[in-house]
């Protein structure tokens, strides 16, 4: 593919993004959503609040200031919410959000790339370390055992965290997610969710963790493997992914293509 086909792809990939996924079907598992101008202000169960849209519609820096304001107003009114994370894309037009969102007490996390492509271009044989099979799960006990390594991978107290109860609880909600996970003598070494977006092309890969001294050893490649063969049962066109740097190679060998980057501003009460 030349450069100017790759820029077609990507502008045609992100296209897709923007007009199928920044919408509801970003949020399926929202308790609420109230509309303020372009934005989508969501609460999640847990008292998590969320912010997306589709673009600011053109708006000027003294607009998107006062949109900002209204937002962490709307969340600081609901006593049930706790914090609330305002998702950023680098391809927006958006003059002075960042300035305004740390002004109003938001902090930036660690840029993640979104990744976009093919699904059928991940479904692959990967060869598995001796011992490490790999499969679909849906009991209780799997779950929490499955959250429980993803915390400790990310420096969370799974006793705390109440991951594996959102999870359990999406699962109720949403019963095309699937959740996948690898495991060695009987102990989860890596995992990841496959989450379908209902009336859309796109499928989800969320959730990728695996133990550090697992890595390096194709499992995470075969675990994306085994989800984008599903995806593709299920008759879904492209996979996406919000990745750190850490997958994101991994994606890209896959056939996987960086669109744009998506910074959270995370703000806690």
């Amino acid at each position: 593919m030349n450069a100017s086909a790759a820029d077609v792809d990507v502008a045609r990939l992100l296209s897709a993004y923007d007009d199928q996924l920044r919408t509801d079907a970003e949020t399926p598992s929202a308790v609420a959503v109230t509309r303020l101008g372009p934005l989508r202000l969501v609460t999640f169960p847990g008292g998590r609040g969320f912010v997306t849209y589709r673009d600011l519609g053109g708006a000027d820096a003294a607009t998107i200031r006062g949109f900002v304001a209204a937002a962490l107003a709307h969340f600081r009114d609901d006593a049930t919410i706790t914090d609330a994370e305002w998702k950023t894309r680098g391809h927006d037009v958006a003059p002075g959000l960042h300035d305004a969102l740390v002004d109003h007490g938001f902090e930036p996390q660690e840029p993640e790339s979104i990744m976009i492509g093919d699904a059928r271009l991940l479904v692959a044989d990967v060869p598995l370390p001796d011992g490490v099979t790999l499969r679909r799960i849906t009991a209780e006990a799997d779950v929490r055992a499955m959250s429980a390594m993803a915390d400790e991978v990310f420096g969370d107290d799974p006793a705390t965290s109440g991951h594996a109860d959102q999870i359990l609880h999406r699962q109720q909600h949403d019963p095309d997610m699937e959740l996948w996970v690898a495991e060695a003598d009987g102990q989860v070494i890596s995992a990841g969710r496959l989450e379908p977006v209902p009336g859309t092309d796109f499928a989800g890969l969320w959730g990728g963790s695996t133990r550090p001294e697992w890595r390096g050893r194709g499992i995470y490649r075969a675990l994306t493997a085994a989800r984008a063969r599903s995806a593709v049962a299920r008759g879904k066109t492209y996979l996406h992914s919000d990745s750190t740097e850490f997958s994101r190679p991994i994606l890209e060998r896959s056939g996987l293509v960086k669109v744009s980057t998506t910074t959270p501003y995370e703000w806690r009460r």
